[in-house]
This record gives structure tokens, C-alpha cells and sequence, in this order.
């Protein structure tokens, strides 16, 4: 990834790549609670179709370990057990958990996967949340401290009761990633996997980069940013994903670890950079922080990139980045 971007406005509908061409096999399925989109390259297309499928499968496979909905999961069994008593679960979740607790250690506990002792209890669609007394209770079981890995069984537990967790911060990101894998291992040499706010690139476009678009966050049919890309994953989390409103105020998924409340000083958060479930936790992790602190924390990341849009609607760029309207004034 370069480490100079060009960003220029434009208007269009959602995170996505131009229109397919001809020779693009693009297809998509309901996964992990979003809409999964796998676009290929082909030369034989029932091969590309075999290979579609098989990051379905993957999708699905994960979905059935990680989800904290399913009954039948390990993190739901985590959940259930490991305030307890230790848990032994595989080793696949046991280091994206350690993963995950290593974004929570350099962001100062900004990005932290125990937010779902409160936030298990937002219902965004039923418009529903905890109240002040409840999220006042519970505030000291949200801390990544709280959870405790043992590498010599591959267990985990928790040090006090109430404690939850919930990998939705990370774990599309590390489908995106292994689902790049799966093409590569097809022999797909340019690609692109979506889900939700999560993408990753293989390759180019025949010679020409992705052009991925940063929605706005208060207009569905609007982009305020495009972003040619090879090579590159990225990631947006946003405000307007899962929300309500109720007396004037946004009751969203991203819950600030410190006060078991929707964030409310940033609208958008879009990370750039090699792997998906980084710039998935990323994302998240930016815009709990806000804007100063943010652009601090992403520095310190080599090949990365951030684009914030705080609650005034106004976009802040990391220093690898080209603000649009400074070069246009430059010129």
C-alpha cells in the first residue's frame, strides 16, 4: 500500500468497488449478520463459483464459532461458563481473543471485547436500552482485565461475575482475511471480499485499482470520499449502522468502554491498511477514541491509514493522507 492516498469527493451509495465487469463473478449471501459479497476475477467461472462457495462455508464456519447469538457457539459457551470456571476452547479463538486483548493494551482499553456486559443488553431494533442505575451496576465488569488466557490448556476465564464478551469488532475483519486466503488458494489473483464495513483487495482491478467509497454518515446516498486501493483492506464503523433515536439522541452499537454509553463525539471512523481484522478493530477502536487521540494512536501502526468524520461532520485525515481540499487549495 502506498503511503500517499489521494482522496476526491464524490457522490455514490455505498462502501463498495465500481461496477463489475464482464468477467467478474460477483455473488453475496446474509452471513454473520450482514451481507457477504465476493467479487472474482475468472477465467473458468464454474471454478470461481466452486471457490464463491467455499468462502461462504468459511463465513458460515465462523459465524458458528464466534457468534455470541448462537446457543451452540464457543463464545456463547464462554459466556455462560467462564465467570466460573476455566474454559478450554480452540486455538483459533483463543488468539483472536489474545489478538484483540493486544488492541485493547495499545488503545488504552478504547477497544475492548468485554463492552457486552452492558451492550448485550441495546436492542436496536426493538428500540431498548439498559438503564443509568443498570449500566452504573454493571460498568466494572467492562474491562479487558477481566479476562484471563492460559496459553499452557488454551482456556479462558473470566475474574468476575457479569463479565461478557463479543468479538463483532474483529471477527468479520478475520473472515475478510481468511476468506482472502481461500481465493489465493483457488488461484484467484484479483479479488475482493465484502462483509458489511469490511473489505479486502487481492490484487487489482486488470491493471487498475478499486475505487472504494467512505459513505456519509447522515445520508445513505451519499460519498464523501473515493479511495483507489490494491492490496489493502479497509474498514468503516459508523454511527449509522445499528441505531435509534429516542428524545434527540443516537443510541448506536459502539459503546465507549468507560461509560457503557454510544459514543457520541464521532460519526464515522474508516481504517486502510494490510489485514482485515486489524483495521476492523481498528475502525472501532478510532472512533470510541475521537478524533486527537485517534490520529495519535493510528501513527503508531506502520501501514495504516485513518479518515474520521467527527460529530460536526468534519473529516480528519492520519498523516499518510492527502486532505482533498488542502491539496485542491494548494494547487
Amino acid at each position: 500500500m502506498q503511503k500517499k492516498i489521494f482522496l476526491l469527493y464524490v457522490l455514490a451509495c455505498i462502501l463498495w468497488p465500481l461496477d463489475s465487469q464482464s468477467a467478474w463473478l460477483k455473488q453475496q449471501q446474509d452471513i454473520m449478520g450482514t451481507q457477504i459479497v465476493v467479487n472474482i476475477w475468472y477465467q473458468n467461472k464454474n471454478s470461481a463459483n466452486s471457490c464463491s462457495q467455499k468462502v461462504f462455508a468459511e463465513m458460515k464456519r465462523i459465524d458458528a464459532l464466534m457468534s455470541p447469538y448462537r446457543s451452540g457457539s464457543e463464545l456463547a459457551k464462554v459466556n455462560q461458563l467462564a465467570s466460573k470456571q476455566p474454559v478450554g476452547i480452540s486455538k483459533e479463538l483463543f488468539r483472536l481473543i489474545k489478538q484483540s486483548i493486544d488492541v485493547s493494551e495499545k488503545s488504552e482499553g478504547a477497544f475492548d471485547i468485554t463492552f457486552a456486559s452492558v451492550g448485550y443488553l441495546y436492542d436496536y431494533r426493538n428500540r431498548q436500552k439498559p438503564s443509568d442505575q443498570f449500566i452504573a451496576n454493571k460498568l466494572a465488569a467492562i474491562n479487558f482485565r477481566n479476562i484471563k488466557l492460559n496459553e499452557n490448556d488454551y482456556s479462558i476465564s473470566f475474574t468476575r461475575q457479569g463479565v461478557r464478551i463479543d468479538l463483532g469488532g474483529i471477527a468479520k475483519g478475520y473472515a475478510v482475511d481468511n476468506a482472502i486466503e481461500i481465493l489465493k488458494q483457488c488461484g484467484v489473483q484479483h479479488g475482493l471480499v465484502s462483509a458489511g464495513g469490511d473489505s479486502r483487495i487481492l490484487g487489482d482491478r486488470n491493471g487498475r485499482p478499486w475505487v472504494m467509497g467512505v459513505r456519509h454518515p447522515r445520508n445513505k446516498n451519499e460519498v464523501v470520499l473515493k479511495l483507489p486501493l490494491t492490496n489493502a483492506a479497509i474498514s468503516t464503523s459508523g454511527d449509522y449502522e445499528r441505531f435509534f433515536i429516542e428524545d434527540g439522541h443516537r443510541y448506536h452499537h459502539i459503546i465507549k468502554p468507560q461509560t457503557g454509553k454510544p459514543v457520541t463525539e464521532t460519526w464515522s471512523a474508516t481504517v486502510i491498511g494490510d489485514q482485515a481484522w486489524l483495521t476492523d478493530a481498528l475502525s472501532t477502536t478510532l472512533f470510541v477514541l475521537g478524533v486527537k487521540p485517534a490520529l495519535k494512536l493510528i501513527d503508531q501502526y506502520e501501514n495504516m491509514e485513518a479518515i474520521i468524520i467527527d460529530a460536526k461532520g468534519k473529516m480528519h485525515y492520519s498523516s499518510g493522507l492527502i486532505d482533498p481540499e488542502k491539496n485542491n487549495t494548494e494547487k
